[in-house]
């Protein structure tokens, strides 16, 4: 049903609130619960009753995290990795180059400086190599060492990993697997073909903690000294934010532990990264997802490789503070490039019109900033997207999803049918290497076989509102509440609230493209609105002359600390005129 009869709103969009039974439901749960509406409506959302609604909003990590040994190759992987530390073997980490891969790298790289011990990192260049093992790298480190562990990667490298014969291989992955596994004395995945799936919504980093807990048993077991791991959390948070992994079990408990020990500023790298972006207050996920996530991939989609990872496990606060400088350098070169790539891409989508698929793909074009303009095509059509660039007649390129639509499946899909030269990922995000002249061919088989699941995804271009709210209700300590009901992020939205009727104060704009406003309920006290990107779309233009004008606005809600002042602000989704 619509909300408040918004049929068509500024943007376009119907506005759907919540459904009638999770409205008793969340009625229900404020009166035995003595919570907020607002936040009894989250738990609603979520199908949290009552009785459980304490434990969901103080998740603890004993209570979340699963049995490690519950993984296949578990056991294996974890004694290896112990023997070799203990013995004071050869080790080295071949990790991917986003923030996920450096997060897992410098977790290993922790725990092992914790038994005294020193590995090699090895992060593949985007350009040169690409993505995952390949064999000269393989080769050339089981030439040096007595084990190579894959993180974040390695689970369909087959012809890479043989090429490591003679030296112990591990993966620890989360990406999708295929029928077979690569030649390794343990591949610990929860999306292997043979697992359950109860697991699949842990990031690599999640997995490699996991390694490290059943690595504690096996240290126990020996009478040996086991690390403190709750220290290294705030890598975890980091992982599960960046690489939106589901916020949903265990994930929870990762995220808001990692955040309360990030917030102890302990680690040198966060603390150098968080200080370059301003991080004014403690950290939150928005913090993880959108100011420090892009700094540690900056250096692997423009710059050096490894400089997340080092970044990340660096002890030394004076390094540390150098190393987020080049990132924050390299940060600022990736979004000069994504911007000329992502006008370019949108101008290919519109000219091909609608589809299944927005997808472009152009001579030239960075690979390291195709992933961040596949999310914004996504963004700018709710379609699953794929931006490719392409060079020398090979096109690499990057897919991003749309919930319901598992691109990942449909990419590896592609490959086995040999219209891409290799492919895969997770359901959100996929990464792909085609052929130029197959790269048309592809796209169409793509959009045919993710169609069917586009269809039966119905209301994509719905506006969901979890409730209203007035001015004067949204304060600081309800907005605390809230985020109780947090982490928010993937497969766990923040709620977005409606005003109705709504008096505008004032509209301006903020730099090239934002807007800000001040809004009141007739009466009561004003709130702050900042609505992003508003001045390209139709949004902004629309309010900007709109003083003293009534209108129902939607957004979610955020707490910003600046000069240790905090101030609460709804950060505007849409807009829409009341019915006459």
């Amino acid at each position: 049903m619509t909300f408040l009869g918004i049929e068509q709103s500024l943007t376009g969009r119907r506005w759907i609130g919540p459904e009638a039974a999770v409205e008793r439901l969340s009625q229900a749960l404020a009166q035995k619960t003595a919570l907020p509406l607002a936040v009894a409506r989250v738990l609603a959302e979520r199908g949290v009753e009552a009785e459980s609604a304490a434990a969901f909003l103080t998740p603890r990590l004993r209570d979340l995290l699963p049995d490690p040994s519950t993984l296949r190759d578990m056991e294996a992987a974890a004694a290896r990795i112990v023997a070799a530390a203990e013995a004071g073997e050869r080790i080295a980490i071949f990790a991917d180059y986003d923030v996920d891969g450096g997060t897992s790298a410098a977790l290993l790289l922790d725990w092992l400086r914790a038994q005294g011990r020193e590995a090699t990192l090895y992060v593949p260049d985007r350009i040169d190599e690409g993505y995952g093992p390949n064999a000269p790298a393989m080769a050339g480190l089981a030439d040096a060492h007595d084990l190579i562990v894959c993180v974040d990667c390695g689970t369909l490298s087959h012809d890479a990993l043989a090429a490591a014969a003679g030296t112990d291989v591990i993966v620890l992955d989360h990406h999708l697997g295929g029928e077979t596994l690569p030649p390794a004395l343990a591949v610990v995945n929860p999306n292997r073909a043979d697992e359950d799936g109860a697991l699949g919504h842990l990031c690599a980093a999640g997995v490699v903690f996991l390694t490290l807990v059943q690595a504690g048993r096996e240290l126990r077991r020996l009478g040996r000294p086991e690390p403190d791991l709750m220290g290294l959390l705030d890598l975890v948070a980091l992982a599960t934010i960046a690489d939106v992994a589901p916020l949903v079990g265990v994930n929870r408990a990762f995220v808001r532990t990692g955040l309360a020990i990030m917030a102890r500023r302990k680690r040198p790298g966060l603390v150098a990264l968080s200080d370059v972006a301003r991080l004014d207050g403690p950290p939150n996920a928005f913090h993880l997802g959108f100011l420090l996530g892009p700094r540690i991939n900056a250096g692997g989609r423009v710059g050096r490789a490894d400089l997340g990872a080092l970044c990340l496990s660096c002890r030394d606060p004076h390094e540390a503070g150098r190393l987020a400088a080049q990132l924050d350098a390299l940060n600022r070169d990736r979004r000069a490039i994504e911007t000329a790539v992502r006008g370019e891409a949108l101008a290919q989508v519109e000219a091909r019109g609608d589809g299944a698929l927005s997808w472009a793909a152009g001579e030239g074009w960075h690979p390291g900033v195709v992933g961040i303009v596949a999310a914004r095509v996504k963004e700018a059509t709710d379609l699953p997207s794929v931006v490719i660039g392409v060079e020398r007649g090979i096109g690499k390129g990057s897919a991003r999803s749309v919930p319901g639509v598992d691109l990942g499946r449909a990419i590896q899909r592609l490959a086995h049918e040999g219209l891409l030269i290799k492919g895969g990922g997770h359901e959100m995000a996929a990464g792909l290497t085609v052929a130029e002249d197959r790269i048309g061919p592809a796209m169409e088989r793509l959009a045919e076989l993710i169609a069917p699941a586009l269809a039966a995804r119905s209301g994509g271009r719905d506006l969901r509102i979890s409730g209203l709210l007035e001015a004067g209700g949204a304060t600081p300590q309800m907005f605390r509440q809230l985020e109780d009901a947090g982490p928010f992020g993937q497969a766990a939205p923040a709620p977005r609230f409606a005003f109705a009727d709504q008096v505008i104060d004032s509209a301006a704009t903020m730099g090239d493209s934002h807007l800000r406003l001040n809004f009141r309920t007739p009466g009561g006290p004003a709130l702050e609105a900042v609505a992003w990107g508003a001045m390209n779309g139709p949004l902004g233009p629309a309010l900007i002359g709109a003083k003293g004008r009534r209108f129902h606005l939607a957004g979610k809600l955020e707490l910003s600390t600046w000069g240790g002042r905090e101030r609460l602000r709804l950060r505007l989704d849409d807009a829409a005129p009341p019915r006459a």
